[in-house]
């Protein structure tokens, strides 16, 4: 059985470690090495593991690797995806894309001139309640929708997602890409306006830790992120992901985290959210692998990362100007 050789470029970024336990769980798959100027970072994974240490990423673009998972800074996406995609390796990006336009156009120009493939980190397409919520709405079954109510709240995490100049924002970029990409993909309706507001209300940080984004798109429909790090340490669960989908003749609700055992336990201090539910990040990694070995487009393109991302830079500028801007 051929397998496909991967690569992990960066543990910056928490989800690094479910892709490679995703990806380890697979057969048809030969993680060739992890690089990381951090070796402490990542020392528990090659220990563990027994994968081959590479401090410089260039070392591993220029062994057999087929694909890299690029999991770094977001400032650091752009440069790290089109050295792969010059040494002629496919790419999975963490989101955001990048953190500007000409940067994440040069990414997508870069990796079709090399004929590789560029998919962006959005696992959020994979829950199964969302799937089945955007063939309901394909059917019309809640007739035409007129609006959503979405949040995307989480913990203030710190280090570099507090560097404007390495995260490009604070939680306005990080929670918007996700919700924002499910909505392009959901409605099939680009975005022309965007209106945010953005305060520092739970930390004092350099970046702000609490966005309300909205959003209109051409299709009519009008849509409201809470885009927050506004979760103490002490909630039992860091995250979530809420959508109500407003139509004529319905509603649909979503919460994808409502999947959970509570566990109390005097170890933690508090209580505990253990979760259950579909692993998003596995789905993510069984389609790109996938697309690779059937030499088919990968489902969520660096186009698509590019939509999403667009908004949140759009809600920066509304910040600033303090008024709605188009798209």
């Amino acid at each position: 059985m051929h397998k496909v050789k991967v690569g992990l470029i960066s543990f910056a970024h928490l989800h690094a470690v479910s892709y490679l336990q995703a990806l380890l769980k697979r057969q048809d798959v030969e993680v060739v090495g992890i690089a990381d100027e951090d070796r402490e970072r990542v020392e528990p994974y090659i220990q563990t593991y027994s994968i081959p240490y590479y401090a410089d990423y260039h070392d591993l673009l220029n062994s057999s690797v087929d694909a890299v998972i690029i999991s770094s800074e977001n400032s650091r996406h752009a440069e790290m995806t089109i050295q792969a995609a010059q040494h002629r390796k496919h790419v999975l990006c963490e989101k955001p894309l990048g953190i500007s336009k000409d940067e994440m156009q040069r990414m997508i120009t870069v990796c079709k001139e090399n004929g590789v493939q560029l998919m962006t980190s959005f696992p959020n397409r994979y829950i199964p309640m969302v799937v089945q919520a955007k063939d309901v709405i394909s059917r019309g079954e809640i007739g035409r929708i007129v609006a959503v109510k979405a949040t995307n709240k989480g913990e203030m995490i710190g280090g570099w997602f507090n560097d404007r100049t390495r995260s490009g924002g604070g939680s306005v970029i990080d929670h918007t890409v996700h919700v924002m990409d499910l909505l392009n993909w959901i409605f099939g309706s680009p975005a022309v306006e965007v209106y945010a507001e953005a305060s520092n209300i739970f930390h004092d940080i350099e970046v702000e830790d609490t966005g309300m984004v909205h959003v209109k798109y051409a299709n009519g429909v009008i849509a409201a992120l809470d885009a927050s790090w506004s979760r103490t340490r002490a909630f039992p669960y860091k995250r979530d992901l809420t959508m109500e989908l407003i139509g004529t003749e319905g509603v649909i609700s979503i919460d994808y985290f409502a999947q959970i055992n509570e566990v109390y336990s005097e170890t933690m201090g508090h209580a505990e959210w253990s979760y259950w539910g579909d692993d998003k990040d596995q789905m993510l990694i069984e389609d790109f692998i996938t697309c690779l070995k059937e030499k088919r487009p990968v489902s969520i393109t660096g186009e698509d990362g590019y939509n999403s991302t667009i908004i949140a830079l759009a809600a920066y500028e509304s910040i600033r100007l303090k008024r709605p801007v188009n798209l």
